[in-house]
């Protein structure tokens, strides 16, 4: 098991920094997931002998990586999963998209439908039976080295000529949403072949395609402590792998 990169402990709420290729939660016995990580973190650091109570009340993709805030008591992940129901918590993203969008910063508004019997999305006209709006806003902080507009680029040795640096703010919180959405506008996340990336993320791509990262990461979450009341952002590095994108795990 690798070792856990706790971003807060405090009273009932956890927080962890999940790395990419790693199962949230919910699959059989045997395959691994941070919640059985954190789970066993947790038996081990207060010598339980029995279950480990742990409430989720988010989750992240497979390919993502990032904060996820877990609670240790089932008042404090009631009171969690309210602030993620009722869009209190502000979540940010940062994620590689392979062109600069048209736009160096705006809002994204798409209905986006869930396709049967398969684990993806795709963008619909507004109104489609099943379909429901997502809303997003972005602003570029890193352009190529040789694209458009000003600011500090990403470092030209990457590979991935038009890779830009976004940060992401959700204002819906629906299945794929940052994928698709930018996607669907010829701009997909470095290394998400499942909606048309043509780049991996990693230099060497992995025997294992379930375990390949996409360049999307969960940066911070600002929500209320579940006890206190009081705002708290909690801000998560980004991997390893991004360094040779010219991000590195300090920024």
């Amino acid at each position: 098991m690798s070792e856990l990169d706790i971003l807060c402990e405090d009273g009932p709420l956890l927080a962890v920094n999940k790395p990419a290729g790693l199962l949230t939660q919910g699959v059989p016995h045997g395959i691994p997931t941070l919640e059985a990580q954190v789970k066993a973190y947790l038996k081990a650091l207060h010598n339980k002998p029995g279950n480990v109570y742990l409430g989720i009340p988010h989750r992240l993709d497979r390919p993502v990586s990032g904060v996820i805030a877990f609670a240790r008591n089932s008042k404090a992940a009631a009171r969690l999963a309210e602030q993620f129901r009722d869009r209190q918590v502000r979540k940010v993203y940062w994620g590689v998209v392979e062109r600069p969008l048209e736009s160096p910063e705006g809002e994204l508004v798409d209905w986006i439908l869930k396709r049967p019997e398969e684990a993806r999305v795709e963008v619909v006209a507004p109104g489609t039976p099943g379909a429901r709006e997502c809303r997003l806003s972005y602003r570029t902080l890193a352009f190529p080295m040789a694209g458009e507009g000003a600011g500090e680029p990403i470092a030209a040795g990457c590979g991935i000529p038009g890779a830009t640096l976004l940060e992401i703010e959700l204002q819906t919180g629906r299945m794929h949403q940052i994928r698709v959405q930018f996607s669907s506008r010829g701009a997909p996340i470095v290394g998400d072949f499942a909606y048309g990336a043509s780049s991996a993320l990693l230099e060497r791509r992995l025997e294992d395609p379930l375990l390949e990262p996409i360049a999307l990461h969960a940066r911070s979450l600002t929500l209320k402590h579940p006890v206190r009341y009081d705002w708290l952002t909690i801000t998560a590095r980004v991997p390893q792998a991004w360094t040779w994108l010219g991000i590195t795990p300090q920024g």
